[in-house]
């Protein structure tokens, strides 16, 4: 890969990540882990094509792309970083090893900041940074079978990389709890604690979820479903009366759009707005 996504991808566009446009207009991009040999384990070539893939994805206006599907091929979600990738790191010097893992928090901060609905399709494990991947998702469904773990302690390193996106997720008690230990935990707790918001029994039933989620938000206006993610890091931790002020701006520019007044027009007139899936 050449580490350019030119948004109009639907087959192999790397040796570790598929692209594949599906849904009405091809306006969702489903994203496959690929290394199914590897249980879809993180290394150097993984992260750039995802850090790549997402750069893209952003850069697409709401009507092109409205929702997104991260999954992995093979037996697993992701199983973390790549041993071999990993032993490498043992021959870098700290400027070496510094770059390397900040690829990788780039590479997150991409998935986490990408303006679509980012729905991720867990199933088998998800360990260390699959983990990552799931804090970074904005809607994570997951078969009941998964087990998930912050792993990295178990060899010596931590899950420092991954912090910042898991502690927003599942708070600061819940990590202090698992950091340490590098236990591995059932599906079950996962949702308990938020890093999964729904769990299914087997893959045809996740898939199904999946489908189900994907066509709430096709359901939903393109720019509209944009706007209310970002209004959630938006007001993240701003005070009362800033929020308050920020927030009255961005509906009152929400309601004046064009996508706003089809909306409430095809309400009053009890038909599907022009953006609904044929069918809807």
């Amino acid at each position: 890969m050449d580490g350019r996504y030119d948004g109009d991808v639907d087959n192999q566009v790397g040796p570790s990540l598929r692209i594949e446009r599906t849904g009405p207009s091809r306006t969702v991009a489903r994203l496959s882990l690929a290394r199914p040999e590897r249980h879809n384990a993180f290394d150097a070539t993984l992260i750039a094509e995802l850090h790549a893939a997402f750069i893209g994805l952003a850069a697409e206006p709401p009507e092109r792309l409205r929702a997104v599907v991260l999954l992995g091929d093979g037996p697993s979600f992701c199983a973390g970083a790549d041993i071999g990738w990993m032993r490498a790191s043992l021959e870098l010097d700290i400027e070496a090893n510094e770059q390397d893992a900040m690829a990788m928090a780039e590479m997150f901060e991409t998935i986490d900041t990408c303006p679509v609905p980012v729905i991720a399709r867990v199933h088998g494990v998800a360990l260390g940074g699959g983990t990552g991947l799931c804090a970074v998702s904005d809607l994570v469904i997951a078969e009941s079978g998964t087990r998930f773990g912050f792993t990295e302690t178990r060899l010596g390193i931590l899950p420092a990389v991954i912090s910042p996106f898991v502690i927003a997720k599942i708070g600061e008690s819940n990590a202090r709890a698992l950091f340490p230990s590098g236990r591995r935990f059932d599906a079950a707790r996962a949702q308990r604690i938020g890093l999964v918001h729904e769990l299914v029994e087997g893959p045809e039933a996740l898939d199904d979820a999946v489908e189900s989620a994907v066509a709430d938000v096709l359901a939903s206006g393109p720019s509209a479903a944009r706007a209310a993610k970002s209004i959630v890091r938006e007001v993240r931790g701003l005070p009362h009366g800033s929020s308050k002020w920020h927030t009255a701006r961005v509906i009152a520019r929400q309601r004046r759009s064009p996508e706003a007044q089809e909306g409430l027009r095809a309400f009053l007139e009890k038909r599907p707005p022009s953006w609904a899936p044929e069918g809807d």
